[in-house]
């Protein structure tokens, strides 16, 4: 997996900024909105210096205030139909934004190998894809916002008080720059602080998802107490975190009042001398009161949004962490599609290793299997049965040597037209929450009704879901919960046999069943396997008497090969494990 590094604030925002591409109108009438939101601001002062001038000359007339009185309305009139735009239309455009990263970054996860998920947390990768990028979306409706509001309030502040008073402006300025600097400090301490934050509620997640999914064994042990533990632990950390970033953010807060009363009160001493001594009229003082106000508040929405800034960037890092690793299983770029395939499979002296481990599953394993034919695959845990039937549809890829499939490289077709030609019946079965007509149809989406019934009736399904109070639209609930073991394997069965692939590979599919489920899946088994070149990972050795070859796998690679028959007469390591485990 390919790991993250930390980023800085310009290359997250560069990743980040070509999902505004869709909706640069929006944008930019969203900011001509923010800009005439802070004409009210900007004028208000203005108004109040002509009028307080006119005062102070005696020539205040009644229409000039009637003239300023209209003026003000209408700019109101105008600020509420921007702030109404960019309360509503703003936050939509900040909503499909969200709704777009999270399209693109589930379907990486799609894209996402075996190995990634082999150390990924389910918990970890949800919070990333609902928590974080909600606030993704708040940063990228306001973060536009704010600083071109803040930026316009800053720069016009500046003109027009050194219009007033150049010297008293530059004094108030001085104070801006250490300002920055210690907030900045801040920023930093904040962004690890959400960092840290974010993380540990992937985890406080994985922990609730692990301890609910299990929550049956959980409680045939009466471990609840044990879980409240566990659970508590981590509950404590991400408090513990949240009170440190709570911390920083007091500091931060604390840092900007001293500061903003640090400006007004140079502001007011520095203008009163002034004025003493005749550098500035009472008329511009008042205004740059005001106008001082409003800098002010321009700055300390800023730091406000600090917060919320950091939490964008966060979710912008975590998102980009995710959408950074590449899938270690890709089409080779002259890849082309495979069609469908006659099942003659090929190894080449192939060698595997997991990427978190040194030495090899498999060593230098040749191997030629049929179009057709029925290879079973026996020996001790670990000897790489799995493994082996694993890279066949390359859910990982060899690390040396090469999988043929009727002549043609496994890497050099395109993943989809490999994976359509291959089914795979595994142990612990996994049906989606819906009904059984939507688990068997995931076999062929665009299966018709008739095509599921003959499915299911093929694997000895349609009697036990015909018996269900509503059939085929029986809710199997999550994980499928509410169907035994062996009716969730015969509609997996099921399932494969609406896709119909030339090559299957049966991954110890009766192991977990009683006997007379055993019994009917592998009824269905057999009749499945007919007419296609089939790998079979078998517990119990009953169930694979019948395999063309059958082949003893361990550590040290294939030590024997041949029929049922032809094993037990040579009183090998498959007669030894057929005695041993054959009635288990």
């Amino acid at each position: 997996m390919h790991k993250s590094e930390k980023k800085s604030k310009f290359t997250l925002l560069r990743r980040f900024l070509p999902y505004y591409k869709k909706y640069k109108w929006i944008l930019m009438f969203d900011l001509l909105c923010a800009a005439l939101t802070t004409v009210c601001e900007l004028v208000l002062p203005m108004i109040v210096r002509e009028i307080t001038g006119s005062a102070t000359a005696g020539t205040l007339a009644a229409s000039l205030v009637w003239k300023c009185g209209i003026l003000y309305i209408c700019l109101r009139i105008i600020d509420a139909a921007a702030y109404y735009y960019m309360a509503s239309v703003g936050h939509v455009m900040g909503s499909r934004l969200e709704t777009d990263m999270r399209r693109d970054f589930f379907g990486h996860l799609q894209k996402l190998s075996f190995s990634y998920y082999d150390n990924a947390k389910v918990g970890s990768l949800m919070s990333r894809l609902t928590s974080d990028l909600f606030d993704v979306t708040e940063f990228a409706h306001h973060c536009p916002e704010e600083f071109f509001i803040a930026g316009i309030k800053i720069i016009v502040s500046f003109i027009i008080l050194c219009t007033m008073s150049v010297p008293l402006t530059l004094i108030i300025f001085a104070v801006v720059p250490p300002m920055a600097v210690v907030l900045s400090i801040f920023n930093r301490h904040l962004r690890a602080g959400f960092r840290d934050s974010r993380k540990q509620v992937g985890e406080l997640n994985s922990q609730v998802e692990d301890s609910l999914l299990g929550i049956r064994v959980v409680k045939s042990f009466a471990n609840e107490e044990i879980e409240k533990k566990k659970f508590g632990k981590a509950n404590e950390k991400f408090l513990s975190i949240k009170s440190r970033v709570y911390h920083i953010m007091g500091g931060f807060h604390a840092s900007t009042r001293l500061f903003d009363g640090l400006m007004y009160i140079v502001v007011v001493i520095a203008g009163a001398l002034f004025m003493l001594n005749g550098g500035i009229s009472p008329a511009d003082f008042v205004a740059y009161l005001l106008f001082v106000s409003t800098l002010i508040t321009s700055i300390r929405r800023i730091v406000e949004f600090t917060e919320q800034f950091q939490r964008g960037m966060t979710g912008i890092e975590r998102f980009c962490e995710v959408m950074d690793t590449d899938p270690e299983i890709q089409n080779a770029k002259n890849a082309m599609p495979i069609g469908r395939v006659d099942g003659n499979i090929s190894f080449k002296d192939v060698s595997f290793r997991y990427e978190t481990e040194n030495q090899n599953v498999l060593t230098h394993l040749n191997l030629e299997v049929k179009a057709g034919e029925s290879i079973a695959l026996v020996g001790p845990s670990g000897g790489g049965k799995t493994t082996l039937c694993s890279l066949i549809p390359r859910f990982y890829d060899v690390t040396s040597g090469s999988i043929l499939i009727d002549g043609k490289d496994i890497r050099q077709v395109t993943l989809d037209s490999l994976r359509e030609n291959i089914g795979v019946v595994q142990q612990d079965v996994y049906l989606f929450s819906g009904s059984i007509r939507e688990n068997i149809a995931y076999g062929k989406m665009d299966a018709t009704d008739e095509e599921i019934r003959a499915a299911a009736k093929l694997a000895g399904a349609d009697s036990f879901i015909e018996a269900l109070p509503n059939g085929y639209d029986t809710y199997v609930g999550e994980r499928g919960i509410k169907l035994s073991g062996g009716q969730k394997q015969r509609i997996s069965i099921a399932r494969v046999f609406l896709k119909n692939p030339p090559v299957l590979i049966l991954d110890e599919a009766t192991s977990a069943l009683d006997n007379e489920s055993e019994r009917l899946v592998q009824q269905s088994l057999e009749k499945l396997a007919k007419g296609r070149t089939t790998f079979t990972i078998a517990h119990r050795l009953t169930t694979i008497k019948g395999a063309d070859r059958i082949l003893v796998l361990t550590e040290n690679g294939i030590e024997e090969s041949g029929t049922h028959e032809e094993l037990m007469k040579k009183g090998g390591i498959y007669s030894e494990l057929y005695h041993l485990y054959a009635t288990v």
